[in-house]
């Protein structure tokens, strides 16, 4: 009996009280929930994109157009504004920045512990998120690599990159990236980016108003718009000049002053108006030099002003119709390509579909009698003249006898071209065309001489452009050079010389028969203002197409009007109605 009772008090002493198995419980507990958070955390670093490759991230090359005197007019594929840095940017731009986001951003690392329990204690004291805490470092980490999800999983990959970034990049790197990538307005990214959309300027000319304005946006780009909401933004901005005073970066009376310019910003200008334009230089582009994968700037023939003109004339005119517009100078440098009267409602420039000219064609026929030998004092007979089926009335149906070959250019009369070509042959007619530039492969028969054969708006405007440019050759042209964004010139271009396509003394007739036509009594006296030397109507079968191209001392346009589905407009509009009178408010 005495042995068995120490054996039981021998067994009770090697038995763990319930205080020692408790805290072998807890450090079992601990230990697997370290692992888990390992686990976890390993699992969330492996899901982590790959860094160097944003960091290098690939896009499609932007283009970036120019006007002819080097001004900007839009790009393409442009996501990003202009690089900035620390060094290159005013001081009061990034130190706006880290004022107001990040006001221990040098003296902290990866994340702001101290930012962090003020913020948690600010929360805690208003009952909900009042404050944050992010550190700029975290905000670029976010903004380069991830989702704006609010998941635990993205803020554990958050300060695993803001390490990584604190120990790969320096503090003002940091700033850089941050300021190149955040995102601000229209889907760009960058405040360089928001500086040219909101005041037209790049962040290195900021003034320290605007800098404001555009830092205010960082907590929330639309609620701190200074387009969609400028009070919000303008109320911001101050407190944001308040907080760099605060701080010292900047003076009182500094602040004092920018505040005073804080202003809703002015929308950008609607690039949509050069759209057709862009459009046909970037095909112009590729087929120059191929596909392309860095950053180019084209330096194009275009005229903004001229531009901007005739795209806001042209809808007014046009009404419920479409029109089109194209002007180059006698060389053939493009000033102005406007292919429809609204770019979001349809993309199809109308500049280069093929419709039938009309009588803006009949000058080829006019041509090729002057080189045999007419003027235009020469006389003809306006009469009823058939061609085996083809037999063309005029378009009063009233006939004028024995009238001279410049009053049957003038009125535009149907059977003097087709009486001509008969004379002259239409092989003539069809070799003219070809050399004045016309590139379409023209039909070979007579309603062709009265326009039926379909040309481009384009084409058609090259062919009277080598009339004006004294009987020279032109080839149309929209780009003078390109280059890479370092100044190297990719392309340049290097015209040939002109080569004479028509004699002196029958370019001469023509511009009098051209100049005739917008007198008083000619089908296209509407154009007629001051400048104008001359032009030419035409009107297709049932009043489809309107056209008029005319010209002044240095430039040749041409106007289209019609539908797109080749349905009849009203019987009133000719090429002498809408087009002459886009030609003349264009001129004037």
């Amino acid at each position: 009996m005495f042995r068995n009772g120490n054996k039981n008090r021998l067994q009770d002493k090697q038995k763990p009280n319930w205080r020692t198995r408790f805290l072998v419980f807890c450090i079992n507990m601990f230990l697997l929930l370290i692992a888990g958070i390992a686990i976890y955390v390993t699992i969330v670093f492996l899901q982590m994109p790959s860094l160097d490759a944003i960091l290098n991230e690939t896009r499609p090359a932007a283009v970036m157009f120019l006007d002819k005197n080097g001004h900007e007019i839009r790009s393409t594929n442009r996501i990003m504004g202009t690089p900035v840095s620390v060094e290159t940017l005013p001081p009061y731009v990034w130190q706006a920045i880290v004022a107001i986001e990040d006001k221990r951003y040098f003296q902290h690392g990866p994340i702001d512990i101290r930012g962090i329990t003020r913020a948690v204690l600010s929360n805690l004291i208003h009952g909900r998120l009042a404050a944050g805490g992010s550190s700029i470092t975290q905000q670029t980490a976010k903004n380069i690599f991830l989702s704006r999800e609010k998941k635990i999983s993205r803020k554990i990959q958050e300060l695993i990159l803001s390490y990584w970034l604190e120990n790969r990049f320096d503090k003002n790197q940091i700033l850089d990236l941050y300021m190149n990538r955040v995102s601000l307005v229209g889907g760009m990214r960058g405040i360089d980016a928001a500086s040219r959309l909101m005041f037209q300027t790049p962040a290195n000319d900021m003034s320290l108003a605007q800098a404001a304005q555009i830092v205010a946006m960082l907590k929330a780009p639309t609620t701190y718009s200074p387009l969609k909401n400028p009070e919000r933004n303008i109320a911001r901005a101050r407190i944001i000049l308040q907080e760099m005073v605060r701080q010292g970066y900047i003076t009182l009376n500094q602040a004092k002053i920018a505040a005073k310019e804080l202003g809703p910003a002015t929308p950008a200008p609607d690039t949509n108006i050069y759209r057709y334009w862009t459009d046909f230089v970037l095909d112009e582009v590729r087929s120059r030099i191929g596909a392309f994968e860095s950053d180019m700037l084209v330096y194009t023939t275009i005229d903004m002003n001229l531009q901007e003109r005739i795209a806001d004339i042209l809808p007014q005119k046009v009404g419920d119709y479409q029109g089109a517009v194209v002007a180059m100078n006698y060389d053939g440098a493009i000033r102005s390509m406007v292919g429809g009267t609204n770019y979001q409602d349809s993309q199809f420039n109308r500049v280069l579909a093929k419709r039938q000219p009309g009588s803006t064609f009949k000058p080829v026929v006019y041509l090729v009698a002057l080189e045999n030998g007419m003027t235009p004092e020469s006389y003809v007979n306006d009469s009823p003249f058939a061609v085996g089926d083809y037999n063309p009335k005029n378009y009063n149906e009233k006939y004028y006898g024995d009238i001279s070959l410049a009053t049957a250019f003038a009125k535009s009369v149907n059977s003097v071209p087709v009486k001509l070509t008969h004379t002259f042959g239409i092989d003539s007619i069809l070799d003219m065309a070809g050399r004045l530039g016309v590139g379409t492969k023209l039909r070979r028969e007579y309603s062709t001489v009265l326009g039926a054969s379909e040309m481009s708006l384009l084409d058609l405007t090259t062919m009277y452009a080598v009339i004006w440019n004294n009987g020279q050759s032109v080839r149309p042209y929209s780009i003078t050079k390109i280059t890479d964004t370092f100044g190297n010139v990719i392309y340049e271009r290097n015209p040939s010389d002109p080569i004479q396509i028509l004699m002196p003394d029958t370019v001469m007739y023509m511009t009098e028969l051209l100049s005739d036509v917008v007198k008083l009594g000619g089908t296209g006296h509407r154009a007629q203002v001051a400048g104008v030397i001359g032009g030419k109507t035409g009107t297709s079968n049932d009043n489809r197409d309107a056209w008029f191209i005319g010209a002044t001392n240095d430039l040749v346009m041409g106007v289209w009007v019609g539908n797109d589905d080749f349905t009849p407009m009203s019987s009133k509009i000719t090429g002498g109605t809408i087009p002459a009178e886009i030609f003349k408010e264009t001129v004037k």
